[in-house]
C-alpha cells in the first residue's frame, strides 16, 4: 500500500493564475523563514513556481511543505472584474490575454533594467542574486490598473520608480535587508497601483516616484 501513486489533483490540467503562483510563493517564503528550506532549495522551487503553467505543475512544489490536513495552495482560478481606464493620468492598455501579461527578469552576478516606453505587465518577477534590477516606469504603459512586482533580492538590490500619481503598496519582507518602495506624494485615485511583494535577504528592495528620482514632475500630460 505504501507504493501506491498519489491521486492526481482534480484540476491539474487547468492553467495556473497569478493568484495560484502567489500562494505557492507565500508557502515557500514561510518555509525559508522557518528553516524548512535552505536558500538554494528556496531559489530552485521559486524558479519552478514562476515557470509553472498549470495547477498540476504547481502542486508538487509545496507537497512536502504543506501542514498535514491543510490543502495545497492551488485553487481554481477566479476571474477578476475589469475596470475603466479612461481617467488615468498615465497610460493603461488592457492586454488581450491577461494571463499572458507576465515579465520575468533574472540578474545573477549582473544587472537588468527597464526604462523608456516599456510595457509594465500585470505581473513582473524580478530576481536579483548578487546583482541588481532598475525598473523605471516613468514613461511606461501599464497593462492593468493594478500591477504586481514580485521582487526577490538576495545579496542584491532592486530599485523601482513609478510615475507621479501612482500609489505603491509594500507587501514584502526584509531579512537582514530592507524592503520598502514609495509612490507619489500626491496619489491620483484613477492612476494604477503598484503592489510590491517578495523578499529582501541580505539585500534591498526600494524605490521612489519619478519626481524624486529625476528631480522634476512628469510632464507627459501637461497641456491635456
Amino acid at each position: 500500500m505504501e507504493n501506491l501513486p498519489d491521486r492526481p489533483h482534480p484540476h491539474a490540467h487547468l492553467r495556473a493564475s497569478d493568484i495560484d503562483r502567489d500562494q505557492v510563493v507565500d508557502v515557500l517564503r514561510e518555509a525559508l523563514m522557518s528553516g524548512r528550506l535552505s536558500q538554494d532549495e528556496h531559489a530552485d522551487r521559486l524558479e519552478q513556481t514562476l515557470q509553472a503553467k498549470t495547477l498540476g505543475e504547481l502542486e508538487p512544489i509545496t507537497r512536502d511543505l504543506v501542514v498535514p490536513g491543510q490543502a495545497a495552495p492551488v485553487p481554481v482560478p477566479v476571474a477578476q472584474p475589469a475596470a475603466s481606464t479612461a481617467n488615468s493620468p498615465v497610460p493603461i492598455e488592457e492586454p488581450a490575454d491577461p494571463n499572458a501579461s507576465l515579465d520575468n527578469m533574472v540578474a545573477i552576478f549582473g544587472g537588468g533594467e527597464r526604462n523608456g516606453r516599456w510595457r509594465v505587465k500585470r505581473r513582473t518577477n524580478a530576481i536579483a542574486v548578487f546583482g541588481g534590477h532598475d525598473l523605471d516606469m516613468t514613461d511606461a504603459v501599464f497593462e492593468g490598473r493594478e500591477v504586481t512586482i514580485w521582487a526577490f533580492a538576495v545579496f542584491g538590490g532592486i530599485d523601482i520608480t513609478v510615475p507621479e500619481g501612482v500609489t505603491v503598496r509594500n507587501e514584502g519582507v526584509g531579512i537582514f535587508g530592507g524592503f520598502g518602495a514609495r509612490g507619489s506624494s500626491d496619489p491620483d485615485p484613477n492612476a494604477p497601483v503598484v503592489v510590491v511583494k517578495g523578499l529582501a535577504l541580505f539585500g534591498g528592495v526600494g524605490g521612489q516616484s519619478s519626481a524624486k528620482r529625476h528631480g522634476k514632475k512628469n510632464k507627459r500630460h501637461l497641456g491635456h
